[in-house]
């Protein structure tokens, strides 16, 4: 599956579905789950904290409330704040999950953050490849417009360069799967 990597505030992104970067607990901090608060109401840390907490890895499902979006997926790709890191597995598990659900809801667009980097302690480009590979290798129902999403300049770059190198692998493995 193709998708495309921009910049901006997710809280301003128009989709189906917006994606919250959340720990296991569902309670919205800060980073994305503050901008998504801010931007939707304090309804939506609400509702979200009444689904969780949820193991580490799945999602759960909330109104978008005043968001320009219908749902707002929230994938537990960190444990509860300062109870430990994300990983490779819960980042993997946590955009799949993400991914099933907006097919099961019915959405034809989504949008992603780095799940599971930033204050959740993973790095950046290799998060980056992970959800990258996922969405790739992702078929999807109704999903036809996925885009992950970077705040600054810097992130943007790190997205970008991480998904290029992540799409290009996935190339050269569909080349060898042909010979």
């Amino acid at each position: 599956m193709k998708f495309d990597v921009v910049q901006g505030d997710i809280a301003a992104q128009s989709a189906d579905a917006l994606v919250n970067a959340a720990g296991t607990s569902l309670r919205m901090g800060s980073g994305v789950a503050g901008a998504l608060r801010r931007g939707a109401g304090e309804q939506l840390n609400e509702a979200a904290m009444e689904k969780g907490p949820v193991e580490l890895g799945e999602v759960a499902v909330t109104d978008a409330y005043d968001l320009d979006a219908d749902y707002v997926i929230h994938a537990a790709a960190m444990p509860h704040y300062g109870d430990g890191e994300a990983t490779a597995a819960s980042i993997r598990n946590a955009t799949r999950n993400t991914l099933e659900e907006a097919d099961d809801l019915g959405c034809r667009s989504l949008v992603i953050p780095a799940l599971g980097c930033g204050v959740a302690g993973f790095d950046l480009a290799d998060g980056a490849e992970i959800i990258a590979g996922e969405i790739r290798e992702y078929d999807p129902d109704t999903l036809e417009d996925v885009r992950v999403i970077a705040y600054s300049d810097e992130e943007y770059d790190t997205l970008r360069a991480a998904t290029d190198t992540a799409e290009r692998s996935g190339m050269a493995e569909e080349s060898e799967a042909d010979r």
